[in-house]
């Protein structure tokens, strides 16, 4: 089985610039959304909204008057909105959370922020030196989305995790079932060597000229056993023996003496 190098197989694409420009992202938009959560930015959110249409081209003024007329009546609902909406972003992103659609509403949602909050980073009048902020945000999300969509699934990613709960999820996460993702198994091919087998005939059925007396079993030969009687000749104790041809006279008894 091949090794997993954490890139996406058949592209040979690493996974971790993903992560890390997940993570840094994420992390920048939690700072944004802590600063929209402090008092002044609902003092001067009203401010910021009818500010951005000042000095822009008069083609431009039903959009302008359009969002300062919606939120003019309620404007510390809006801005808690947009304090909710953006710490939602953060966390979605840090966390990995339905990251197809969050991409694609976050990076909706920076673009709507850089046309009537900052006006489309104008008026592009002598002495404006940049586009505004929230464009370059929704190319960074576009650009998430595009290496989401080219290396796979993110394994540091709670879409992960609910992808093996909800058959479902990865609709709203992936681009592709998660299943076409999966590393193919490389086979190896193996060489089969030849085994020659040797029958084993009962030594029963083999003729006893065949095998050698010195490889069969002592239990198979049977040995015949001669019994040679043997003739016990008992012997006197008192009895002398001959000496060249004559009897040894034995001692005599003590009272003859």
């Amino acid at each position: 089985m091949m090794a997993n190098t954490g890139t996406r197989a058949g592209t040979g694409f690493p996974s971790w610039p993903k992560y890390a420009l997940r993570f840094t992202f994420g992390g920048i938009w939690l700072i944004d959304a802590v600063l929209k959560w402090l008092p002044g930015f609902r003092a001067g959110y009203m401010g910021m909204i009818s500010g951005a249409g000042q000095g822009q081209p008069g083609w431009l003024g039903p959009w302008f008057r359009f969002w300062t007329n919606l939120q003019s009546p309620h404007p510390a609902f809006y801005a808690y909105l947009v304090a909710v909406l953006e710490t939602l972003v953060a966390l979605a992103v840090l966390f990995g959370v339905a990251r197809k659609v969050s991409y694609l509403a976050a990076a909706g949602f920076s673009v709507v922020i850089w046309a009537a909050a900052e006006g489309f980073g104008g008026p592009y009048t002598s002495g404006a030196s940049d586009i505004g902020t929230a464009i370059i945000y929704a190319l960074v999300f576009m650009c998430l989305l595009t290496l989401s969509a080219y290396t796979g699934p993110d394994t540091y990613s709670v879409d992960h995790y609910l992808e093996k709960k909800i058959s479902w999820w990865w609709k709203i996460a992936e681009f592709r079932n998660p299943a076409q993702h999966l590393v193919p198994v490389t086979t190896v091919p193996v060489t089969t060597v030849p085994v020659t087998t040797v029958p084993v005939i009962p030594a029963a059925v083999i003729p006893a000229a065949v095998i050698p007396a010195a490889v069969i079993p002592a239990a198979v030969i049977p040995v015949p056993v001669t019994t040679v009687p043997v003739t016990t000749v008992p012997v006197t104790p008192d009895a002398a023996p001959a000496v060249n041809g004559k009897a040894r006279p034995t001692a005599e008894p003590a009272g003859r003496r």
